[in-house]
């Protein structure tokens, strides 16, 4: 459970942005008193909770726009206890839940449901995304001023696109009013019915029916002309296709208050691990080719992608263990995200310093957020990174409540081994 500790030492920690340089972080009642070298040499050994911190890294407190926590409806999936104890073990300190929700989140009720769960539970926050439209059905706008008035910073119809270029106007025009952010679902149903993967070799070879990269490239299009008359705030969620990258590019480069956020699916895995007609792998928007994944790799790296969400979607094993055309779309991934990103990067040659940026600075300032970059005097979110830690993905390490994830069963090289959220200790490797 997460525990408020009145003291906390950090000794010997490197920053990931000056790894010569070892460090101590000095915890008071939730709040950092003393950060630097040398700062915590006048604390005796032993007193409150006090963590060698030689081989890891300092990271800031990471935070997610994009998880499914599945409650209210679907607590056999995932709740809000066991997807933010998710959340802890993969280093984040704040998550956005989306609002597909059982009913759906298109209300104040649902709204303070969702704060209050997650009060109860007592340690990483959250901010519900909030629907555009009333029972994500793409014509009547939701309730967005109660929403916002109860908590939540964004909204969006998640899976489901708002097609009506009209509904989707109105819905930039109305949350620039309450100061939200309108997170898009970038795709034309019309384009995409029946498909099951993306449209290319691979689904050619496969026979199976493909979604093409135009069915995205079109709504961002479209969306961006909109954001750019209403001068709202618009975000590309899920970000996937190397044409849309261009366009959102373009779109930055003329001041428009555009963002993007891209998944570790879409950086890590092309359409080819679909060909064993893997379930685990059915994601929306659909795995891409070579071409794509550069390429978001280099949106991200010159800032056109502005941060990285996990799209955590917790399945059961009804969902998941039939045929593709039968297996719901998603996969977990709070707690893979960092080893998985960090080594994916390291073999790239990509900064940690931009990837550890996508994951805290950036999302913090797409919803407002203070934030979490350890600094003296502030309330204490942090984690640190064991880079040379193995361990296995199995239902024995994993704290969500489904498995639905390509990486079952793979050894990791590196892992979380500790997470201060707001001032608690919310997860500690290896303990119960």
């Amino acid at each position: 459970m997460p525990r408020v500790i009145e003291l906390l030492v950090v000794r010997d920690v490197r920053a990931f942005d000056a790894p010569d340089a070892p460090l101590d972080v000095v915890v008071e009642a939730g709040r950092i008193t003393r950060l630097g070298p040398g700062a915590a040499n006048d604390v005796p050994r032993g007193r409150g909770l006090d963590v060698d911190g030689r081989g890891r890294w300092l990271l800031p407190g990471l935070v997610d726009l994009h998880v499914h926590l599945r409650e209210p409806g679907f607590e056999g999936k995932e709740d809000i206890a066991s997807g933010l104890a998710a959340a802890a073990a993969g280093g984040f300190v704040h998550v956005c839940p989306m609002p597909n929700t059982r009913p759906v989140n298109d209300g104040r009720i649902v709204t303070e449901l969702m704060m209050s769960r997650a009060r109860d539970v007592d340690g990483v926050s959250i901010s519900p995304v909030g629907a555009i439209t009333q029972g994500l059905l793409g014509s009547e706008l939701a309730e967005m001023a109660a929403m916002r008035a109860a908590g939540a910073r964004a909204v969006s119809d998640d899976g489901k696109c708002v097609m009506s270029a009209a509904v989707m106007r109105r819905a930039l025009e109305y949350a620039k009013t309450h100061d939200l952010v309108v997170m898009q679902h970038a795709e034309d149903h019309t384009l995409t019915e029946g498909a099951l993967m993306h449209e290319g070799a691979v689904s050619a070879r496969l026979g199976l029916r493909g979604w093409p990269r135009v069915a995205e490239d079109v709504i961002v299009a479209r969306d961006l002309l909109l954001a750019e008359l209403t001068r709202a705030r618009y975000h590309v969620s899920h970000l996937s296709s190397h044409v849309s990258a261009a366009l959102v590019r373009e779109a930055k480069s003329r001041g428009l208050a555009v963002t993007a956020e891209v998944t570790p699916h879409h950086l890590l895995l092309t359409d080819a691990a679909l060909l064993g007609y893997d379930t685990a792998c059915k994601v929306n928007p659909p795995l891409r080719e070579q071409v794509d994944v550069d390429a978001m790799w280099q949106a991200l790296l010159d800032g056109t992608i502005d941060c990285v969400a996990t799209d955590h979607a917790p399945h059961g094993p009804l969902d998941k263990e039939c045929e593709l055309a039968a297996a719901a779309p998603g996969l977990i991934g709070l707690e893979l995200c960092v080893p998985l990103l960090v080594d994916a990067a390291r073999k790239r040659g990509f900064p940690l310093a931009r990837l550890f940026d996508a994951l805290s600075r950036a999302p913090s300032r797409i919803i407002g957020l203070e934030p979490t970059h350890p600094r003296e005097g502030a309330e204490a979110s942090f984690c640190l990174f064991d880079p040379d830690a193995r361990w296995k993905v199995d239902r024995s390490t994993l704290r969500s409540k489904s498995m639905n994830t390509p990486f079952l069963g793979r050894e990791l090289t590196g892992a979380i081994d500790l997470t201060v959220a707001r001032g608690r200790v919310v997860h500690e490797r290896g303990a119960a």
